[in-house]
């Protein structure tokens, strides 16, 4: 027997994640509503991924759902947000039983992790894609931005970049089963980790902020424009992982650094009024965090090699290139 749409919300979406109580109405009407706490502004995102592009064809189901979760609270983590309520779009080609329930075992899994309710969305028949809107709060004006950096400020970024680049170009090549060092790089691009509880901790904090999701030169490069200002990145201060290191010569793996994207990790800036804050919630963290470089008042990306200043290439992910 085959599934109608209404069996596919039903039994898979319908009943998973976390009950909360402003959720005043949730899946099975036109819309959802939703009752926003008081004094909160209201953050919302969204994240398109298609098969192919945005995920290898032949990743498992329960990945592709935990993944289209995770790159969305990303964007939460990277506005200092509390992520509430999400809606998901969902297009397959067909109605397997398999396929959807190793889907949303992974989405609604992490979901519910941070205890964010599905509340509605829509389902159709065609190529495999999947959009999710997440919305969530902070206090009114506390929102993490792009745009607060300046000149002086200090250039961090949680975790360690490129490991989930390395892990695709594994995967690439076949691995989809490493052993070693390895293993832990290809479960870096499978599992991302949204860095919500260092983003909540950041705001008052940190002047700007950005998730790391098209690789760190880009991303870094976006933060600066949108702050008129530029960066100057230390380039022997990278973090190199020994995962990355075991797999890829030192010229790959600080490409890897700057240009891999997926991470998910977050790139800010602090002032230097901020620093002992920022030191104190930073010792608190179950993740590395790194200082890079600082904010210039020359627009554009920079590297430091020694004592040498030149300009750097953001490279990265983009859709269109």
């Amino acid at each position: 027997m085959s599934l109608t749409e209404s069996d596919i919300i039903d039994r898979f979406f319908s009943a998973g994640g976390p009950k909360r109580a402003d959720v005043l109405l949730g899946i099975g009407d036109d819309a959802a509503i939703l009752g926003m706490p008081r004094d909160h502004d209201l953050v919302t995102s969204v994240d398109m991924l298609i098969q192919g592009r945005h995920f290898p064809e032949d990743m498992t189901a329960v990945d592709i759902g935990y993944r289209a979760m995770a790159v969305n609270l990303s964007d939460m983590a990277a506005m200092g947000a509390e992520p509430a309520w999400a809606t998901l779009a969902l297009s397959v080609p067909e109605a397997s039983e398999s396929w959807l329930s190793g889907f949303s075992t992974g989405l609604l899994g992490l979901a519910g992790l941070h205890g964010v309710a599905l509340v509605g969305g829509d389902t159709v028949k065609g190529p495999l894609a999947m959009s999710v809107q997440i919305m969530g709060f902070v206090p009114c004006g506390s929102a993490l931005r792009r745009d607060g950096a300046r000149p002086g400020d200090g250039v961090y970024v949680t975790g360690r970049p490129g490991e989930a680049a390395a892990g695709l170009a594994i995967w690439r090549r076949g691995l989809q089963e490493p052993q070693g060092p390895a293993a832990g790089l290809l479960r870096r691009f499978t599992r991302p980790e949204p860095r919500l509880a260092e983003g909540r901790d950041l705001r008052g904090i940190a002047s700007a902020c950005i998730d790391v999701s098209d690789g760190l030169a880009t991303d870094l490069g976006r933060l600066a424009r949108a702050s008129g200002a530029g960066a100057i990145i230390d380039l022997d201060a990278l973090p190199m992982s020994d995962a990355l290191s075991a797999v890829a010569d030192p010229i790959e793996a600080r490409s890897y650094v700057l240009g891999g994207g997926d991470d998910y990790e977050l790139c800010f800036t602090v002032p230097q009024w901020a620093l002992s804050d920022f030191e104190r919630c930073a010792s608190r963290w179950g993740c590395p965090v790194t200082a890079i470089g600082e904010i210039c008042e020359q627009q554009g990306l920079y590297a430091r090699i020694s004592d040498e200043i030149e300009a750097l290439e953001e490279g990265g992910f983009d859709h269109f290139r």
